[in-house]
C-alpha cells in the first residue's frame, strides 16, 4: 500500500503581527475583543448584511498577494456567510499515529479558533488500523473532515458519495483564503466526473524515489557506495548472506509490500502512472508528450514488473526479508530506524529515518539515488488531500477550519511544525530547525500537514547528503501530463472491485517474491483479472482518456 508519501520541505512566517492581529494565539486567543469581534461577524452572517460582506472583501484584499509573502492572520469577519452564533466542535479524522504531544498542540490550535466560536476534536486512525476504519468511520462516524489520498481510498470513496462536493461557489463563499491562495490548476486532480470531493495540497514539488542503507555494513563488506539498482542488490545480498546469520538484521525488514522499493525500480525506465488507485495502477514510459491510450498499460502486464519480481523472488528465496513479511505490522521505515533492517526506499523522508537509526553509537547510514540520468517525478497536488464527509452536520463549520488550517500562517504552523521554541525554531528566511523535543511532535509527521503544506517552508542546516540529492532533483524533475486525469469508475465499479480482489491476494507477495513461480504466479493473476471483468475496466478507462485527451 502507497501509505507513506510525506514531503519534507516547507516553513513559515513569524507569529508576532499574526498574535496583534487576529487578537488569537497561545497569549490571547480568548480575549475580550476577539470575542465581540466573533460575535459581530456572526450577526453579520446570520443578516446577510451586505456591509459585512464588503467589509470580508477589503479585509481579504489587505493580506498578502501570496503565500510566502507575508503573514496570513484568519479573523472571524471573512466567514460573514457561515453561522458562528452557536459553539461548533470539528471532529477531524487523520490516519498515522498520535505524536506525543498532540493535546498540546490541539489546546493552542482551540485557543485561536475562540473568536470563531469553534473547536477540532481529533481521532488519528493508526497505521495499522486505518484499512479497515476508514470505510466505516465514513459511513457510520460523526465526522466533519478527513484526510484522504489516491492511495487512501479517496477514489473508492467518492464512487460511494462519501465526499460531500466543494463546488466553486461553496469554496468562494465558505473557504475564502483557500479561494485566494490555492493554486488554481491543483483543482483538476480531486474533481472526477466535474466534482470537486477534496481540497488538494499547494505544492507540487520534486518527489524522487531513493533508497537509505546502513553504511557501516556495507563498508564492512567492502562496498563503498551504490550507483545503480545492480549496486543496490549485490548490498542486500551480500547482507543476507554474511550479516543476517550473525546479527539478525535483515536487508531489508519488508512489511506488507515493496511497493516502495517498485517505485525505485521503475524510476530507472522513466515510469509515470496514469492511474494510481490501490494496487490497479496504469502505466506508461514517457516520451516527452502526454501519452496516447495504447501507450498505457496495467503494471502488471508490463516486462518492467515481471522482471522485478523476479529480483524480488531472488531476494526472497536469499533471505533479504522475513517470510512472515506479509504479515508483518511493523513498517520497514521503523524496523530501519531501529535497526531490525539494513535499508529502506522511500523519497526524501528516508533521510528521517537514517537520522534515527545513527542515534546509536557506530551506526552509519547513507541515502543513494540509483536512477541519476533518468527524470524524477513532481509529488502530485492530489497526492495528499482534506476532505468534507457527505455526512459532515456542519460542511461550512469544516471548510472554514480547514480554509485556516490551511492558509492562516499561525494554525498552519502549528500543524506542520507544532509549538515553535519547543519543537521548532525558525529562522529570518523561514527556515525551520528541529529543537530537542521534536521527538514528542516531529516535523510533518501529521498527516493533515501534508495535504495543507503550500511550499513556502524549508529546513534550515540541510545536510550535505540530503541537499546534493534534492538538488539534482530541481534540474531533472518533470510533471506528469496525466496528472489531472480522473478515472470514474462508477460504470465498472463491481467489475473493478473484483479485479481488485485478486490484485490484493496476489501482488504483495508477488512484491516479496514469496511465490514458487513468478511467471506461473503473474499469469495466473493475469488470467483471474481477466476473469474478473479486466478488459471491462480498461476499455472503460481507455474511453475516459481518449475524452479526456482530445481538450488537452
Amino acid at each position: 500500500m502507497k501509505k507513506k508519501l510525506i514531503a519534507m520541505l516547507l516553513s513559515v512566517c513569524m507569529i508576532g503581527s499574526l498574535l496583534t492581529g487576529c487578537g488569537g494565539g497561545s497569549d490571547n486567543g480568548g480575549s475580550a475583543s476577539s470575542k465581540t469581534e466573533s460575535q459581530d461577524s456572526a450577526s453579520n452572517a446570520e443578516s446577510g448584511s451586505t456591509e459585512g460582506a464588503a467589509s470580508s472583501n477589503a479585509a481579504l484584499d489587505s493580506l498578502p498577494a501570496a503565500i510566502g509573502e507575508g503573514t496570513i492572520a484568519g479573523s472571524p469577519e471573512f466567514y460573514s456567510s457561515t453561522d458562528l452564533s452557536k459553539p461548533y466542535t470539528v471532529n477531524m479524522y487523520l490516519i498515522g499515529d498520535t505524536p506525543n504531544d498532540w493535546n498540546r498542540v490541539q489546546d493552542l490550535i482551540n485557543e485561536y479558533l475562540e473568536p470563531f466560536n469553534t473547536s477540532i476534536a481529533t481521532t488519528f486512525m493508526s497505521w495499522s488500523d486505518y484499512q479497515t476504519m476508514y470505510s466505516l468511520v465514513l459511513a457510520g462516524t460523526d465526522v466533519d473532515l478527513i484526510f484522504t489520498a489516491p492511495w487512501c481510498y479517496m477514489y473508492t470513496e467518492a464512487a460511494k458519495g462519501s465526499f460531500y462536493e466543494l463546488t466553486e461557489d461553496f469554496r468562494s463563499t465558505y473557504m475564502p483564503l483557500t479561494t485566494k491562495y490555492q493554486a488554481p490548476e491543483s483543482w483538476d486532480e480531486t474533481t472526477i466526473s466535474g466534482k470537486t470531493i477534496a481540497v488538494p495540497s499547494n505544492y507540487a514539488q520534486p518527489m524522487g524515489k531513493i533508497v537509505a542503507i546502513r553504511q557501516d555494513i556495507a563498508d564492512k563488506y567492502g562496498i563503498d557506495s551504490l550507483s545503480n539498482w545492480e549496486d543496490y542488490k549485490n548490498y542486500m545480498l551480500t547482507v543476507a548472506e554474511k550479516e543476517t546469520p550473525v546479527s539478525g538484521i535483515y536487508a531489508l525488514a519488508a512489511s506488507v509490500d515493496n511497493n516502495e522499493l517498485w517505485d525505485v525500480y521503475r524510476q530507472q525506465f522513466d515510469t509515470f502512472l496514469a492511474l494510481d488507485s490501490d494496487y490497479f495502477d496504469m502505466i506508461y514510459k514517457y516520451n516527452g508528450s502526454l501519452p496516447g491510450k495504447d501507450d498505457i498499460q496495467l503494471v502488471y502486464a508490463t516486462e518492467e514488473f515481471r522482471n522485478y519480481a523476479k529480483d524480488m523472488k531472488e531476494m526472497a528465496d536469499a533471505g533479504c526479508w522475513s517470510r512472515s513479511a506479509l504479515t508483518n505490522t511493523v513498517t520497514d521505515d521503523d524496523a530501519f530506524g531501529n535497526l531490525q533492517g539494513a535499508s529502506i526506499a522511500w523519497n526524501g523522508s528516508v533521510f528521517t529515518y537514517m537520522e534515527q537509526a545513527e542515534g546509536t553509537e557506530g551506526v552509519e547510514c547513507m541515502a543513494y539515488d540509483l536512477t541519476t540520468d533518468h527524470l524524477v517525478g513532481a509529488e502530485a497536488y492530489s497526492n495528499n488531500d482534506m476532505a468534507i464527509p457527505a455526512g459532515s452536520k456542519n460542511p461550512e463549520r469544516a471548510a472554514m477550519v480547514l480554509d485556516l488550517i490551511k492558509n492562516d500562517t499561525y494554525l498552519n504552523k502549528l500543524l506542520l511544525l507544532g509549538i515553535e521554541g519547543e519543537h521548532y525554531s525558525i529562522d529570518e528566511e523561514n527556515h525551520y530547525t528541529e529543537l530537542e523535543n521534536a521527538v514528542n511532535f516531529p516535523a510533518l509527521v501529521v498527516s493533515a500537514s501534508w495535504a495543507i503544506k503550500n511550499g513556502d517552508l524549508g529546513e534550515a542546516g540541510v545536510p550535505e547528503r540530503e541537499s546534493l540529492i534534492t538538488d539534482a532533483w530541481e534540474e531533472r524533475v518533470t510533471m506528469n501530463p496525466t496528472i489531472t486525469f480522473v478515472f470514474d469508475d462508477v460504470n465498472v465499479a463491481s467489475y473493478k472491485s473484483a479485479v481488485n480482489s485478486v490484485l490484493n491476494e496476489y501482488v504483495p507477495m508477488l512484491e516479496l517474491g514469496l511465490v514458487d513461480d513468478v511467471d506461473a504466479t503473474l499469469d495466473e493473476m493475469l488470467e483471474k483479472c481477466e476473469a474478473a471483468g479486466l478488459s471491462q475496466v480498461i476499455d472503460e478507462f481507455g474511453a475516459q482518456y481518449d475524452a479526456w485527451a482530445a481538450t488537452r
